[in-house]
């Protein structure tokens, strides 16, 4: 989700996804179509007397859901400022906040994992929206009545953020209420075990909300899948960092002496039949002996299968390479692997030798061999008592 950049703020990128703009016309238009009755619910609330035919007539309800709906996305930005600036008091960087399909999601680039601190983040967009509404009340009796049409935004927007604080502390995770309940989890637990309770606890939820929308509102199957997958997703990388604490590249790699390369000038056919007789979709690129490149299975595919023996593996590698260090952490060489949408990379040392490679199935076998034996020494020893390569 990285959308696009639209300004920034206290140095946090604002940005604004695709579905955003599929989303604000659309409220702006269920809000526009809803006027009347939203103007008596109003009334009754907060005792006014909002004119509902004045408010109905003509192009007014398209102005006025126009203007509640940037208002009540303006507000879900605020939202999200409010977790942002806490975290950047405890010196968390904040990589950006982003509007979309299901209001704003603020992308930090570290979690905390000090429950105190993931608390007092978790409960500052919940305090934020709370305070946008009384604003909006106080407002709303501020204005007088011959401005119904403010009253009404203001109104509105009063109730959507209070309704929106309330609900976003719902022990949904990774929903506010969810990632508070992992706070006080965490207070006599460890974070991953915190997380996985957490987790369960906000994908039941999911299910109870999506089975609720069903009945009542589409859009709130939707919502309930995405609580679903990113609580299931957040603990499965959080239960991953905590296996591979303490655990570098080095500890998993396949090293040189165990490493497939290929030079840049063998033909695609020679690469095609080793990768077959050698079962890997990916190779090193090498010329006098160094790093030049990668090629995978998919860069030999682009090739019809005629030329292979006319196009060289140098005409289809790819030359920006991301690479990490022996000793950089297991868990940080994942993340670069999914940022860079590659399934391995190559591990170079200092002077810049290649000294092997570290792939995503090295991590997950690494994963898996931790988990069982319930310790990260495992892989040290097993490193230690085997050839370069056999994890």
């Amino acid at each position: 989700m990285r959308g696009i950049r639209i300004g920034s703020a206290f140095g946090i990128p604002i940005r604004l996804d695709f579905t955003f703009l599929l989303v604000l016309p659309l409220f702006a238009y269920l809000i526009g179509l809803d006027v009347g009755a939203l103007a008596g619910t109003v009334n009754d609330l907060f005792g006014s007397a909002l004119d509902a035919d004045a408010l109905t007539a003509g192009a007014m309800p398209w102005i006025l859901g126009s203007a509640a709906a940037v208002g009540l996305f303006g507000c879900v930005l605020l939202h999200e400022f409010g977790h942002s600036l806490v975290a950047l008091r405890y010196g968390y960087e904040i990589d950006s906040i982003t509007l979309w399909l299901f209001g704003g999601v603020a992308r930090f680039t570290e979690i905390p994992e000090n429950w105190k601190q993931e608390l007092n983040v978790a409960l500052a967009g919940p305090v934020v929206s709370v305070a946008l509404g009384v604003l909006s009340y106080l407002a709303f009796l501020a204005l007088p009545s011959s401005l119904d049409a403010a009253k009404f935004v203001l109104g509105y927007l009063a109730l959507t953020n209070v309704l929106l604080a309330v609900f976003n502390m719902l022990p949904g995770f990774p929903m506010d209420g969810g990632r508070v309940l992992r706070a006080l989890l965490a207070r006599d637990r460890s974070y991953a075990r915190a997380t996985q309770i957490a987790a369960e606890v906000g994908k039941g939820f999911a299910l109870l909300l999506g089975i609720f929308g069903l009945f009542a509102n589409l859009w709130l199957v939707a919502l309930a899948f995405f609580i679903y997958i990113g609580a299931s997703s957040e603990a499965q990388q959080t239960v991953m960092k905590a296996a591979f604490q303490d655990v570098t590249v080095r500890d998993i790699m396949t090293g040189k002496e165990d490493l497939h390369t290929v030079d840049e000038k063998a033909s695609i056919a020679e690469l095609m039949n080793r990768m077959f007789t050698e079962r890997h979709t990916g190779y090193p690129v090498m010329r006098d002996g160094r790093l030049t490149g990668m090629v995978t299975l998919n860069d030999a595919r682009s090739v019809n299968e005629v030329e292979r023996d006319a196009y060289r593996v140098e005409d289809v590698m790819s030359r920006d390479i991301a690479s990490v260090t022996p000793d950089l952490d297991a868990m940080e060489a994942l993340q670069l692997m999914q940022e860079n949408g590659v399934g391995r990379l190559p591990v170079i040392d200092t002077n810049g030798d290649i000294v092997g490679i570290v792939s995503r199935t090295d991590l997950m076998t690494a994963f898996d061999i931790i988990q069982t034996s319930g310790s990260p020494d495992s892989i040290r020893s097993l490193r230690s008592s085997n050839p370069p390569g056999s994890l």
